[in-house]
């Protein structure tokens, strides 16, 4: 029996170790994350960012593409021919008779070097500068990706955070509901409540169970969100290193260095590169009215004979040089229209910029409005709590000693838990328009983020 035991005891420790031993390898294998580490991680192993990086790498070989058109090209090739019936050639005898003669070999091979070199390209020169602002339209669009993902990684990282704080505020309420649920049970038992007290305060805590449920499932659907964007295994367990307090701090700091000049942002930089590119273009168009020159070289070797193809060879050589110059004189008025439509397109990008630069001080004259509407509310929201903190306290010392109902204490503690989610609410509508803002002006840095090496695993 005593051996029994041992063996019982020795069991029980040894499954205590291994799964204490599981739960430190789980919670190894958790990402403990701040928002720049979010957004690094993304920026190294999004898809979509990887996308915009070979999309410039794809615009740089048509700039080399249009370099090589002003390279020598140097070609070799090869002919065989073998004629079936030879001319027939006619010739007066001075007699009055007319005698055939047969002209040319059976068999002909034709072989050498060609090359040829653009001199004057007028319409190929300029081709070169718009292709420089092709890449740079290119690097820009893969900013705004960048800025763009900055955007979706840190609004992801703040809808999480708001998951997490408002399951804490559910959770601790449905504690302390809970709680004076089972305070109610006792005093049935003891004959100093009503089983309508008993049955009422066990409802509350029903009621508060799919809330619960909603919101365990919120903060999923946060991490797989934020885990997508990534590009990390949707399986891998994280948990912020931050709250929506910590930004608190921060906040008026903030806001009161934000800069609202449009010069970053990613819209109006891309429309002034197309204007750019298109006055570019106009140009390369204007070229088409110029003379082109060309140069080239040939050098071949020749052999003809009779009969079998593969002997009999008597080679010669021959070589030219030549010049080609070419004047456009008239083409149905094609380069004219092509000219006129690229001189309308170049205009109309200027009313374009003004009414984008127009739409632009709109819409961050607005999220400055909803920023500094944001800081009134938290500071509102966070004295709100204060107030129902109190208030709740003053209420459970009243309903301990009977001066105050079950319903008095649950109104309170309601007006608590709606006063600090709207707390956390307000803080979380902060933030996105902040990071909306910082979207809309471009201000967000993306080189400063460090190289994705390792994760911090905690």
């Amino acid at each position: 029996m005593r051996n029994l035991t041992l063996k019982l005891v020795l069991a029980a420790a040894m499954a205590t170790v291994s799964l204490g031993v599981k739960a430190q390898e789980a919670a190894a294998d958790t990402l403990r994350l701040a928002a720049d580490d979010c957004v690094r991680i993304a920026l190294s192993t999004n898809p979509t960012i990887k996308v915009a990086d070979m999309e410039i790498t794809r615009v740089s070989y048509g700039k080399n593409l249009t370099v090589a058109q002003l390279l020598p090209q140097v070609s070799f090739s090869g002919q065989y021919s073998r004629a079936l019936a030879l001319q027939t050639m006619y010739m007066d005898a001075g007699d009055g008779q007319v005698r055939a003669i047969k002209m040319g070999r059976e068999n002909a091979y034709s072989t050498g070097f060609s090359a040829s070199v653009p001199l004057i390209a007028p319409q190929l020169w300029k081709s070169l500068k718009l292709n420089d602002i092709e890449i740079e339209r290119n690097v820009e669009s893969a900013r705004a990706s960048r800025l763009q993902m900055v955007n979706n990684v840190q609004n992801a990282y703040y809808a999480l955070l708001l998951a997490l704080d408002s399951y804490q505020v559910l959770i601790k309420n449905y504690e302390t509901t809970k709680f004076n649920a089972e305070i109610y049970r006792k005093k049935y038992e003891t004959g100093t409540a009503s089983e309508y007290d008993v049955l009422r305060s066990s409802v509350q805590v029903k009621n508060l169970e799919p809330s619960i449920i909603e919101a365990e499932n919120t903060i999923r659907r946060a991490q797989l969100q934020l885990l997508m964007l990534m590009g990390v295994d949707i399986t891998t367990p994280v948990k912020p290193t931050e709250t929506l307090t910590d930004y608190k701090a921060k906040m008026y700091d903030r806001t009161m260095s934000i800069d609202t000049s449009l010069d970053n942002n990613t819209d109006l930089r891309s429309l002034d590169l197309q204007t750019d590119y298109l006055k570019r273009a106009l140009e390369v168009q204007k070229m088409s009215w110029y003379p082109t020159l060309s140069g080239s070289i040939n050098y071949m070797w020749h052999s003809m004979s009779m009969g079998s193809p593969f002997k009999n060879f008597r080679w010669t050589n021959s070589s030219t040089a030549a010049l080609s110059l070419s004047i456009p004189l008239f083409q149905g008025g094609t380069r004219y229209y092509k000219q006129r439509q690229a001189e309308v397109a170049y205009k109309e990008m200027t009313w374009q910029r003004d009414n984008l630069v127009r739409s632009l001080n709109v819409q961050v004259r607005t999220q400055m409005d909803n920023i500094q509407k944001n800081v009134k509310q938290i500071s509102t929201n966070e004295a709100g709590v204060e107030q129902a903190r109190k208030a709740n306290q003053i209420m459970e010392k009243s309903f301990q000693i009977g001066a105050a109902s079950y319903l008095d204490l649950r109104d309170s503690e309601v007006a608590l838990l709606e006063s600090e989610l709207s707390y956390y609410q307000s803080i979380y509508n902060y933030l996105v328009a902040e990071s909306e803002l910082q979207l809309l002006l471009g201000n967000a840095n993306v080189g400063t983020y460090p190289d994705n090496s390792t994760y911090n695993k905690k």
